[in-house]
């Protein structure tokens, strides 16, 4: 019995996806609950597993964009779990012809998209290297194995009487070469929004500074506590979430979105953690963060940073974002103008913690600074208001006993 692999539907606006990688070949033998494939869509990555055991075959290329609901390969049910027999002298096809089709030289037709890649990134020539994939054909593993090797290269051809001379070339010459490779769905839809957000929003962004030498000194104080009873460390996140919070409910057309001509106010939080990823920029949501407390946020940030790491975001875990905070003092950012992500009218962006000279009570000190940046939306907020909410967040930080009593 023969069973259809086919695209699931993945979230309501979605129509197409990318077959990122098949993780089975055809021809394997599968058993039920295998990932066959993974599926690149604009908001995730998704799995697709085998709904019974049997012989695969493919019906699609690793690149190929494929609509929701296509069918993209079958599962041939085999008995005892084994493969399907392979052809043998008896079959119709003459065994002169078919050893003809196996042996074939002319093997860069039948090369895979992945296959192809590694075959003319690495300038190898496919009618030179033996393929052990089916039919004798060649396999991207077969590819990669001769580039790691070297492959054969080009003689070189000295110059004639006429020519000039070679240029003289260093000791350690690189050669120029150039790659090319095709844009995930994620890293296009990224390309897309951030465009759209520049279009439709007029953004402005205002920056502050912050004294973190409570927020640090905090954060010593209780650091060991905080580990041995909640199992995770305290960071700086945490208190900058809280903080937003406070922001939030005192500014809330910052927590708000225009949805045509009108005004959409939330009287919850959902705020957004901009978390990188080898595939692009993700931001999943923690829901109600009003109601959850420094602990509470710091172990959903924890927990959806290993699902990013894991490459298991889910669609439901991107969506329903109110507010966004961008982090990238990680990567060691002094300043920058965070963009927004539509609909929402407001993103902060943290940065470096940077030892700086200050005027603290006449006297000039070294303290530990951080510049802080709200972009917004300036058809939803005026200037007052987003310099008014950077200075609650800068009080928030400077002086976390306001987050406890919430003032």
């Amino acid at each position: 019995m023969s069973f259809e692999i086919k695209v699931p539907a993945v979230g309501e606006s979605i129509t197409e996806a990318t077959i990122g990688e098949w993780q089975k070949q055809s021809g394997d033998h599968v058993e039920r609950d295998d990932v066959l494939l993974v599926l690149e869509t604009d908001k995730a990555s998704v799995e697709v597993v085998a709904e019974t055991a049997g012989v695969l075959t493919t019906k699609a290329e690793e690149g190929d964009t494929v609509a929701i609901g296509a069918v993209v390969g079958t599962i041939e049910e085999s008995e005892g779990g084994k493969k399907a027999p392979s052809p043998t002298a008896t079959d119709s096809t003459p065994t002169a012809k078919r050893s003809e089709v196996e042996t074939h030289p002319d093997l860069k037709s039948h090369l895979s998209p992945a296959t192809r890649r590694v075959v003319e990134e690495n300038h190898l020539d496919p009618s030179r290297i033996e393929g052990t994939g089916r039919g004798g054909r060649l396999t991207k593993e077969d590819a990669e194995k001769v580039a790691k090797s070297g492959g054969p290269s080009a003689p070189q051809q000295a110059p004639t009487p006429q020519q000039a001379p070679p240029l003289p070339t260093p000791k350690k010459a690189v050669e120029n070469t150039e790659t090319r490779e095709k844009m995930t769905t994620i890293r296009k839809r990224i390309a897309e929004r951030l465009v759209s957000a520049q279009h439709e929003a007029a953004i402005l962004t205002t920056f502050n500074e912050i004294d973190m030498t409570n927020a640090m000194a905090l954060r010593a104080k209780y650091k060991d506590t905080f580990k041995e009873k909640y199992g995770i460390s305290l960071g700086f996140m945490g208190l900058f979430v809280k903080a937003s919070i406070e922001a939030l409910k005192m500014y809330p057309r910052v927590n708000a979105f225009i949805d045509g001509d009108e005004v959409v106010y939330h009287n919850y939080q959902n705020v957004g953690i901009a978390v990188s990823t080898p595939k692009g920029l993700m931001v999943p949501v923690i829901r109600n963060t009003e109601s959850l407390s420094v602990a509470e946020i710091e172990l959903a940030i924890r927990h959806y940073a290993l699902k990013a790491r894991d490459g298991k975001i889910s669609i439901d875990d991107l969506n329903g974002g109110t507010f966004t905070i961008s982090n990238g003092g990680v990567f060691g950012s002094l300043m920058s103008t965070p963009i927004l992500n539509p609909p929402q009218s407001g993103i902060l962006g943290m940065h470096k913690i940077e030892d700086r000279p200050v005027a603290v009570n006449g006297q000039v000190e070294i303290r530990p600074m951080m510049y802080v940046a709200l972009s917004y939306d300036h058809r939803m907020v005026d200037g007052k208001e987003s310099v008014g909410f950077l200075v609650k967040i800068k009080e928030g930080i400077e002086d976390p006993a306001r987050l406890l009593l919430e003032i």
